[in-house]
């Protein structure tokens, strides 16, 4: 079982994402920071939008609702913990709830951490994982409604997934990321040879998303931590970073 997915780069370092099944022709977007990008992604495609998946209240995550809901007339599902805070919202899910793209069943995460009511969207079939600004490639969001041990509780349910998810995050923070990394733990040497691949990358104008849960927990150093007061220790240190 697959899901086709469009990666679509917008403002200065969000992605968006088109989620789309051939068999039932349905589409959702996952996080539209933005909508005209969006609505001409699908267009190009021939692809109907029929929902919108909202991780988090953020306004570079719901920005564009209201005018994907009026041009498409999809349904808006969010997180529970943050419904009264997102535009349009139709369904209001938390953790062991599921929504559908098609046939393609998607079980929701609570995963608390960078906002109180912060969700993630696990496609197990499709080896596929949409986690917002909870977890970023070699970094995890600011703690800005939640605290380490919150945080830290959201990565173990990553964790736990199998090696081989595909993981979609929010922001092209990876090159960021990996330089505090290399900070955290100048002895991990898969960091260093990460780093490298990832300045290649952005250096050719390529995203270095997505990343996989195998990755992160060999190079990621808040799926590192071994306990929540190190997460916050980690997180305090990357919020004062300035290399």
């Amino acid at each position: 079982m697959t899901l086709d997915v469009v990666q679509i780069p917008v403002l200065n370092d969000n992605y968006v994402y088109l989620v789309h099944d051939a068999d039932s022709g349905e589409t959702a977007v996952i996080d539209p920071s933005v909508a005209a990008p969006v609505l001409d992604a699908a267009a190009s495609r021939g692809w109907r939008i029929t929902q919108i998946l909202n991780t988090h209240w953020h306004p570079d995550h719901v920005g564009g609702n209201a005018e994907i809901k009026a041009a498409t007339g999809c349904r808006i599902t969010g997180p529970a913990g943050e419904a009264e805070k997102i535009t349009g919202i139709d369904r209001a899910v938390s953790e062991g709830d599921t929504v559908h793209i098609g046939a393609q069943e998607g079980r929701v995460i609570d995963v608390p951490g960078h906002t109180a009511g912060h969700n993630a969207y696990y496609f197990e079939g499709a080896g596929l994982l949409f986690c917002g600004d909870t977890l970023f490639a070699m970094g995890c969001g600011r703690l800005f409604e939640g605290t380490p041990a919150d945080m830290f509780a959201s990565l173990r349910k990553f964790a736990a997934l199998p090696p081989e998810t595909r993981v979609y995050c929010a922001h092209e923070y990876t090159a960021a990321n990996g330089r505090f990394a290399l900070t955290a733990e100048p002895a991990n040497e898969a960091i260093a040879a990460r780093q490298d691949r990832v300045l290649a990358l952005r250096e050719a104008g390529e995203p270095t998303v997505p990343t996989t849960i195998e990755q992160e927990l060999a190079t990621n150093p808040f799926m590192r931590a071994d306990s929540a007061e190190e997460l916050g220790r980690r997180r305090a240190a990357k919020d004062a970073f300035k290399g």
